[in-house]
């Protein structure tokens, strides 16, 4: 609990009500979007926000801080340690047993155990529970994330605004971005097929952020690992038999909850953690029998149904506009339609896949083809004159 986890910091609307956020860990309610294509045409997006509705940028080691200090308050146990291995159920009646180095404000961590009746791991991309619990791999895409201080007047420009860069440059298969914190921006990008290349690509998008941040004075470097789809096993029974112990499973980051396309994490991982624990307590029947495999499928099962739409949409978008800079050209272009950003806004602040109307569908397809059709275009007579990949 020592460490700051390293994100972009952006939630929907959806989840401040949802988990009752108080609104002073909200650093910046973004309300106009930038959207920068390979060759710099900008596209500004948010034209059809209603005046509440914003997207919230916070700072991971505030909402982390506020939603454990919250748990603790309603009765749960904080230990500040490092999960290192557990040991699975002998027998009936067994439990498991979690080994761990406790710090609790020690230099170097103290061994210690704990008897538990099931294991959620939730500790990230990297999780060593998901790894004892046998949840499988994934694969995944490495963020690279600085964070930096700029000018006053500068910082001006960012109260209300975020960017988003695409492009071969910045990153072959995702999106470079500048998101606005409480008296700095983050700025970064991801990868899946160019790992190695971060860095020269985190250079890239400092050039095409710049002006915008000259002057600016980094003081925290964070790079990660973005899982790009869920793992094959999430629900995993470890025990020996059916009475001996309880069920290990994985949420959030450690179970592969994080969107293709936009790279969101922190509303699924709340989400999911929120929904395995409410199952946790009704199979249970509030602690009077063990929980089972079967009881966490079943939260799987609800979340697959609530949010496998939002995954797949998310999925075939990247797949189409991510695979090259004419079709970024093309991404781009169609975000500047009036009910792309409906459609999208709708969406991404209240977590639902938002059906369209069929007339505004059609034209929407024809336009997708147009732009496509025409930044393809554009490619071949660059190429010809050697400007464009």
């Amino acid at each position: 609990m020592d460490n700051c986890k390293p994100c972009g910091g952006a939630i929907p609307l959806c989840m401040v009500g949802e988990f009752d956020l108080p609104q002073d860990i909200i650093d910046r309610r973004v309300r106009k979007m930038k959207m920068i294509s390979p060759s710099n045409v900008s596209v500004d997006i948010g034209r059809t926000l209603k005046p509440d509705e914003y997207i919230g940028m916070l700072r991971r080691e505030v909402l982390d801080s506020y939603l454990r200090e919250r748990a603790e308050k309603s009765g749960a146990t904080l230990v500040n340690g490092l999960f290192l291995r557990m040991d699975k159920p002998a027998g009936p009646g067994e439990r498991y047993r979690v080994h761990y180095n406790k710090y609790d404000g020690r230099v170097v961590g103290e061994p210690a155990t704990l008897e538990v009746d099931a294991v959620i791991g939730a500790d990230g991309a990297n999780s060593r529970v998901a790894k004892s619990i046998g949840a499988g791999n994934y694969e995944f895409a490495i963020a690279f994330q600085e964070r930096m201080r700029i000018p006053a007047e500068k910082m001006e420009y960012y109260e209300e605004r975020a960017e988003m860069y695409v492009g071969l440059d910045v990153s072959p298969d995702f999106y470079a971005w500048v998101f606005p914190k409480s008296d700095h921006v983050a700025v970064g990008t991801g990868t899946v097929t160019h790992k190695g290349d971060i860095k020269l690509l985190q250079e890239a998008t400092r050039n095409r952020a710049g002006d915008k941040i000259d002057g600016a004075v980094t003081f925290r470097v964070e790079a990660h690992p973005i899982p790009e789809h869920p793992r094959p096993r999430r629900a995993v029974s470890l025990c020996l038999t059916a009475q001996g112990g309880g069920p290990g499973g994985a949420g959030g980051d450690a179970a592969g909850y994080v969107t293709k396309c936009s790279g969101e994490g922190i509303y699924f991982a709340a989400k999911s953690g929120r929904m395995c624990a409410e199952e946790i307590v009704r199979g249970s029947e509030n602690g009077t029998r063990t929980i089972t495999e079967a009881d966490l499928r079943r939260y799987l099962a609800k979340f697959d149904k609530l949010y496998w739409p939002t995954y797949k949409v998310l999925d075939v978008l990247q797949k189409v506009f991510y695979r090259s800079n004419p079709a970024k050209e093309a991404f781009v272009e169609m975000c500047a339609d009036e009910y792309v950003q409906k459609m999208t806004f709708d969406s991404y602040l209240y977590k639902r896949v938002v059906p369209g109307t069929p007339l505004e569908d059609l034209k929407l397809a024809v336009k997708t083809i147009g732009c496509l059709v025409r930044a393809n275009a554009l490619r071949n007579e660059m190429k010809k004159i050697g400007i464009y990949s």
